[in-house]
């Protein structure tokens, strides 16, 4: 018997490799083009992303407006569009796994849904069984806890049965107002404070998927 019977994925940094070569340098394409003058290192990127999270930063700290933020949206989704991530090799190992034994395999993500098709298509994936992304309204998106009590409700199943995977604060945030498992997937960045909050407060912390695979399986 499968110990979550349906594990729900974040997608960027947890299951595909690609903060470092698609969000990040997309980032550093939109201030060159709508703040010059700001720049960030990727691991502030990641810290950024980690709290108080992206819309946040755009909207409370650039300041940016409603036509900026379709503007930002425009561009980011041009490099989205172009570039196919890889997926850790781990990870595939594991949603194959988890769906050959009967499981559901979710994502939760600030990707777009058809970009994380797209993704799990082209690196030979199973489909995810449901996929809640950015094209959900402000207020379902995590770190709202509303894709994680849909997913309960159509998938007919308790909290305990879920297992949230995310590297990152909001999806943390998540889980908690969900009352769902939630396990830290710090393997795809080297940010101390974000490893230390993580190991501090998570149910789980995985530096690898090869840890969370052997938790999950054996």
């Amino acid at each position: 018997m499968l110990r979550y019977p349906c594990l729900v994925l974040d997608h960027d940094d947890t299951v595909t490799d690609s903060t470092a070569h698609i969000h990040y340098p997309a980032f550093l394409d939109e201030m060159k083009q709508m703040r010059p003058g700001v720049w960030m290192s990727l691991e502030d990127y990641f810290r950024i992303n980690f709290d108080p999270g992206f819309l946040p930063y755009m909207t409370d700290v650039l300041r940016f407006t409603d036509d900026e933020l379709k503007q930002e949206y425009e561009i980011w989704q041009s490099w989205v569009r172009r570039i196919v991530p890889d997926v850790y090799p781990g990870m595939a190992k594991i949603i194959r796994r988890q769906k050959a034994e009967g499981g559901y395999v979710c994502v939760v993500s600030h990707s777009v849904d058809v970009n994380i098709r797209r993704d799990y298509r082209e690196n030979g994936l199973p489909e995810p069984d449901i996929v809640y992304g950015w094209e959900q309204p402000k207020e379902r998106r995590k770190p709202s806890p509303w894709p994680l009590q849909e997913i309960m409700r159509r998938l007919s199943l308790k909290p305990e049965q879920l297992l949230m995977v995310d590297d990152l604060k909001p999806g943390f945030d998540m889980a908690q107002a969900a009352h769902v498992p939630f396990a830290a997937a710090c393997w795809a960045y080297d940010v101390p404070e974000i490893k230390a909050f993580m190991a501090r407060f998570s149910e789980h912390c995985f530096d690898t998927p090869e840890e969370l695979e052997k938790f999950l399986f054996d």
